[in-house]
């Protein structure tokens, strides 16, 4: 099963996404997710000039050989746009695989732990009144697990805040825009917005919140301890995560469950975190974490140390990521949960998901493969509009952390 083409397709059904489609000799071709918000190009002129040309001639069945060498053949090791494309790879490779053998790529990891995968909705509001009626949409719409997310007073921009109407994404188009950020009214405001969510609809649901790296280690541990009272299913990100130590600080002062990682590359990332459990969830998802075969791994070192699964699942994943995603998480005895956002409508245009959401979960087909279908035609029909992650400065002008 020779691989004899592979393309690199760039589409914008209202946001960017990269496809690689790969080919083999019998007509069976696989796609993979290379999506990497605000440096798309980055990853496409790295799978362009050096892995399709490598992939050719590649035995398309054995991914795990084929893994290694796009990541210790490339002895530039790690990184957002390395592990993107390789990503990319595998999980067109295992795509393939479940066509062949015409069945779903969870039957080559194990079979099913669960009958679907729960996921949880974002409720942002502007103030604290909006954010109230925005857990009750979600509430209506069957979500049990609700991230909370609301505009900090005094504070020009808040982080997973949505302006206007449609979807909430953080991309803006041109450069990078400029953020302010305040910490001290951050920390004084996030446990009021806690304390009303729960006054008003009790403990029944589960509710999430994204710190999104904005803390140092005593600031979040300050947080983190701050909002015990309103026993979060999790708190996301409460410091930026490549110094691990840090995560120490936390857990010695709280017991908020802490998720952690979405901008992590490789299980490397997470050694002492997982080892010493000083995380309770990994966010790595497939799609920017070396694909399903990486993920696997690094779920399988989680799970020994009692640490479950919360997968990155933002709109900036085409379906193809997200299906790769609920393969896993449908496999795994320590799936925790799954992150979901609906797609622009537009999206469906170009993307057939196999996929579908109903009572707070999302329930995958059975259709060989990943399932994802693309249509290459309609994809054609919206060229690459350039758009940039905004950055964060605080109100001295001191760079920080978007």
């Amino acid at each position: 099963m020779k691989i004899v083409d592979a393309q690199v397709i760039v589409t914008s059904p209202s946001r960017n996404f990269v496809t690689l489609k790969v080919v083999t000799e019998d007509g069976i071709y696989g796609l993979g997710d290379a999506t990497l918000n605000g440096r798309e190009q980055a990853v496409v002129a790295f799978l362009r000039e050096h892995c399709v040309p490598a992939l050719i001639g590649m035995d398309a069945r054995n991914i795990e050989d084929i893994w290694h060498y796009f990541y210790r053949g490339v002895y530039w090791r790690r990184g957002a746009v390395g592990m993107a494309a390789l990503s990319a790879i595998d999980v067109a490779l295992w795509d393939i695989k479940g066509k062949a053998l015409n069945t779903p790529v969870y039957n080559l990891l194990g079979g099913k732990s669960r009958s679907s995968v729960a996921v949880y909705g974002h409720a942002s509001g502007r103030d604290l009144p909006h954010a109230l009626d925005r857990v009750a949409e979600y509430l209506d719409m069957g979500y049990r697990y609700i991230r909370v997310q609301a505009a900090v007073p005094g504070v020009k921009d808040s982080y997973g805040v949505q302006k206007g109407s449609g979807s909430y994404e953080p991309a803006k188009k041109g450069l990078a825009p400029v953020e302010t950020w305040d910490s001290s009214r951050y920390l004084r405001f996030a446990p009021q917005l806690f304390e009303a969510v729960r006054a008003k609809f009790g403990f029944d649901v589960h509710l999430l919140h994204d710190v999104h790296h904005r803390c140092t280690p005593i600031e979040a541990a300050r947080l983190a301890k701050s909002l015990e009272p309103y026993q979060l299913f999790w708190m996301e990100d409460p410091c930026p995560g490549e110094l691990q130590e840090a995560l120490r600080l936390i857990r010695q002062h709280s017991t908020t469950p802490i998720a952690i990682g979405e901008v992590f590359n490789t299980v490397y990332d997470y050694t002492t975190l997982i080892t010493e459990q000083l995380i309770d969830f990994v966010r790595l998802p497939p799609a920017h974490g070396g694909g399903i075969t990486h993920a696997m791994k690094t779920a399988a070192l989680a799970g020994v140390y009692q640490v479950r699964t919360g997968f990155h699942g933002a709109t900036d994943f085409s379906p193809v990521g997200m299906a790769a995603s609920l393969h896993v998480d449908l496999t795994i005895n320590n799936f925790g949960l799954q992150e979901y956002m609906g797609h622009d409508p537009l999206v469906s245009e170009v993307f057939r998901a196999p996929y579908h959401y109903e009572h707070g979960a999302l329930h995958l087909s059975d259709a060989p493969g990943l399932g994802v279908e693309l249509d290459e035609v309609a994809a054609a029909k919206f060229p690459y509009d350039p758009a940039c992650l905004p950055v964060a400065r605080l109100e001295d002008g001191t760079l920080w952390n978007w």
